[in-house]
């Protein structure tokens, strides 16, 4: 049976991720405040109808590059962004030759957690 997945972590491998992990999402968490700020400044000129651009746009422009440059760090390894408020992450690795999600969550200090692909959060189970 193919894989959902190309990227498979061990769990060493999803372990070492972890601190550039932290500052992915971190760097998510910036950019967004900054995004808001920016379209908190556009809303106005939008509703007017004027003809908007400027360093403004320039500025939410060039940090929706940055958020879609961070997002990529994610996306390419196949880590799954399942609750960005929270830091809640699936990693694709193998069980026993099933696909399955180490599952972490930022407030956690190490990867504890594993679940089905379709189960969830609800259905994490403690790895050792």
């Amino acid at each position: 049976m193919p894989h959902q997945f190309e990227n498979h972590f061990t769990l060493a491998q999803a372990r070492q991720l972890l601190p550039r992990v932290r500052v992915w999402l971190d760097q998510l968490r910036q950019a967004r405040a900054k995004l808001e700020k920016h379209e908190a400044s556009l809303a106005p000129l939008l509703e007017s109808g004027a003809d908007v651009g400027g360093q403004e746009v320039n500025a939410w422009v060039k940090t929706l590059a940055e958020m879609q440059e961070t997002l990529w760090q994610f996306y390419s390894r196949d880590i799954q962004i399942k609750d960005f408020e929270r830091g809640l992450l699936d990693f694709p690795s193998l069980k026993e030759g099933k696909e399955v999600f180490l599952c972490w969550e930022e407030s956690e200090d190490d990867i504890g957690f594993w679940h089905d692909l379709d189960s969830g959060y609800t259905g994490r189970e403690p790895l050792e």
